[in-house]
């Protein structure tokens, strides 16, 4: 069967889905209704996998699943007999950061010594910009305390994983993305919590030393056991390298899936207001992101990285600090809505950019 016959079939079965989820809630069948708008998710990212220009969109789609099913039968995500399923959230974390470290080496870092410049730009960028947004949109709006602390825990946490993707797709400087990105989250058990006491200690109490420690825990061991590993095993290791792009997923999808079924009800409360928060957070990150290089006269290639590096945070890292304060429903929520939203703004941007090649890149490509 063709790519394009199983598009057909699978584009035909989400339109069959979503007309059916339309007739089960007009039905007041609000169970089924859950189901057939899961379903059409599914349906539609596997239609998304056989379309070139919709690919990258495909995994988003299916974290839409989970969160549709999460907030129609919260149940199957919160407890399984006498196991609490956000004990989960850490070992996830600290599995996906194994293997950053796994796919890490010391050549990484060369950028630092060949482009000092942009690195320090970008994680100054990092680090000033995405609290400030924060700080003021929690400010701005009228959501509880810790809702709000949860804005600013996503302005202060790192750049994401998914930012490496994504300017590589951006035709963007590949090699800073992965410097900045690796070095935020290795600064982060320092920097994050002594920037959440300062934005958000007036909201909610911020033990730093503790929350030092525990950013550590996700972050540091983890990434060094990866590094080890990658040392120990160098070249050997190819079948991970395979396997951790779906073991990323996998561990994002289920954190998100999580945190939406244990804050259902403060979701269904302040769900929206806090996607357009979250949509202007990211969306100003790469604006200002992208203004930041330019400022310092950064090459596009440079100025296209530090954007995606901005506005792209770790929200998995920002679940499980939600997690150890015990505040995975209410400071947790921001994150499980950031993590979604940031990767559909962010395929957008490449697609953007990657059919609009920056100048160096052109002459890089004609030097060669």
């Amino acid at each position: 069967m063709t790519s394009k016959k199983r598009s057909v079939i699978f584009y035909s079965l989400a339109v069959l889905c979503i007309f059916l989820s339309a007739v089960f809630w007009a039905s007041e069948k609000i169970d089924l209704a859950g189901w057939s708008l899961t379903f059409f998710f599914v349906s539609l990212s596997l239609t998304f996998r056989y379309n070139r220009a919709l690919k990258g969109l495909s995994f988003t789609v299916i974290i839409f699943a989970a969160v549709t099913l999460a907030m129609f039968h919260p149940e199957y995500f919160l407890q399984w007999g006498n196991f609490k399923l956000s004990s989960l959230i850490i070992p996830l974390i600290q599995l996906l950061m194994f293997g950053m470290g796994a796919s890490m080496s010391v050549n990484d870092f060369a950028a630092v010594i060949k482009s000092p410049k942009g690195v320090v730009i970008g994680v100054m960028s990092q680090f000033i910009i995405m609290p400030l947004l924060g700080f003021a949109l929690a400010s701005l709006t009228n959501f509880p305390a810790e809702i709000a602390a949860g804005i600013i825990l996503i302005g202060c946490s790192p750049s994401g994983l998914a930012s490496n993707v994504m300017a590589y797709l951006s035709k963007a400087n590949l090699a800073l993305s992965i410097t900045i990105t690796s070095i935020t989250t290795l600064i982060a058990p320092f920097v994050t919590p002594l920037l959440m006491k300062l934005f958000a200690g007036a909201l909610i109490e911020i033990e730093v030393m503790k929350m030092m420690w525990d950013i550590f825990k996700m972050i540091i061991i983890p990434i060094g056991a990866g590094l080890i590993f990658n040392k120990l095993l160098s070249g050997r290791s190819k079948w991970l390298d395979k396997a951790m792009p779906y073991v990323s997923m996998l561990s994002i999808a289920l954190i998100i899936t999580i945190i939406t079924a244990a804050g259902r009800e403060s979701l269904l409360k302040i769900g929206a207001l806090l996607i357009v928060v979250a949509l202007v957070h990211n969306c100003f990150g790469y604006l200002l992101g992208y203004w930041s290089g330019r400022l310092f006269k950064m090459p596009e290639r440079d100025c296209r990285t530090i954007a995606i590096e901005v506005g792209m945070q770790n929200a998995g890292l920002a679940s499980g600090i939600a997690k150890e304060m015990g505040k995975i429903a209410t400071v947790g929520l921001a994150a499980a809505v950031f993590g979604p939203l940031m990767n559909i703004t962010g395929s957008a941007l490449a697609s953007w950019w990657h059919n609009r090649l920056p100048k160096e890149y052109t002459d890089e490509i004609v030097h060669k």
